[in-house]
C-alpha cells in the first residue's frame, strides 16, 4: 500500500519514511504542502499523514481541499500542537485520527492499520472476479474458498487488477503501486510477479495485452 508522508522535519520524516517502508508500505515523503498537493493529483494512496505545520500550504489548507473534493481518504495529522482545542479543529477538519508529537512508531502503525480498516469497512469489504475472491481488510485472496499464499507484492498487483477488472493496467501502473520515488526498479520484476500470480490461480486468470499492459480473463 502507498502513503503519502507530509512532513517538513528532515530526521523525522526519515525515521517515519524507514519505519514505514520496513513494515510493508510503500511511502512517498515530501517536505512542502504545495509538493503534497501535487502528489495527490498524480497518485493514488491508501493514507496520508500531513504535519499541519508545512512550508507553503499548511496541512490544514490540504485537508480542507480534500474534504471538500469529498475524498474520503484516511488522514491522520502529526502535529506538536498538543492542546484540546487544537486537537477539536484538526478533527473538526476531518482528520481521522491526531497524533501529537513524539509519538510512538508502534502506534503510528497501528492507528495506520485501524484507518485503512475502516475505510476499507466503508469502501468495498471483498472484491470478485471469477472463481478468486480478495478480502481488503484481512489481506486474504481466495480460489473457490481455498486461501491462496501470496508475497506483499503480488497481492498488491492482484489487488490493483481487481479494483479495475475491466481495464488494462499498464506495467508502469503497477510499478507506482510497488516502489516509492527514487526506489530502484528491476526491469522484469512486474513480469515476475504477474508469472508468479498465474502458477498460484492459473495461467488463463490474467491476460498480457501487447505493448499495454494486462487486464484480467472475462472468462475464469
Amino acid at each position: 500500500m502507498r502513503i503519502l508522508l507530509a512532513e517538513d522535519d528532515a530526521s523525522l520524516g526519515d525515521t517515519i519514511q524507514s519505519w514505514l517502508e520496513m513494515d510493508g508500505y510503500v511511502v512517498d515523503w515530501v517536505k512542502k504542502g504545495s509538493y503534497a498537493e501535487a502528489a495527490l493529483q498524480s497518485h493514488e494512496y491508501a493514507c496520508i499523514l500531513l504535519d499541519r505545520g508545512l512550508p507553503e500550504l499548511s496541512g490544514d489548507q490540504i485537508l480542507t481541499a480534500i474534504r471538500q473534493k469529498n475524498n474520503g481518504i484516511p488522514v491522520l495529522m502529526i502535529t506538536a500542537r498538543d492542546s484540546i482545542k487544537d486537537r477539536v479543529e484538526g478533527l473538526d477538519l476531518g482528520a481521522d485520527d491526531y497524533l501529537v508529537k513524539p509519538f510512538d512508531l508502534e502506534e503510528l502503525s497501528a492507528r495506520i492499520r485501524a484507518a485503512i480498516r475502516k475505510q476499507n469497512a466503508q469502501a468495498q469489504p471483498q472484491l470478485c472476479f471469477g472463481n478468486i475472491s480478495l478480502d481488503p481488510i484481512a489481506k486474504t485472496v481466495k480460489q473457490n474458498d481455498q486461501l491462496i499464499n501470496l508475497t506483499a507484492r503480488e497481492y498488491v498487483v492482484l489487488y490493483k487488477l481487481l479494483r479495475h477488472p475491466e481495464h488494462i493496467i499498464s506495467k508502469e501502473q503497477l510499478e507506482d503501486e510497488l516502489y516509492g520515488w527514487g526506489e530502484e526498479i528491476e526491469s522484469n520484476a512486474i513480469e515476475v510477479y504477474v508469472y508468479n500470480l498465474r502458477k498460484k490461480i492459473g495461467n488463463d486468470f490474467i491476460r498480457t495485452i501487447r505493448r499495454q499492459g494486462y487486464t484480467l480473463a472475462a472468462h475464469v
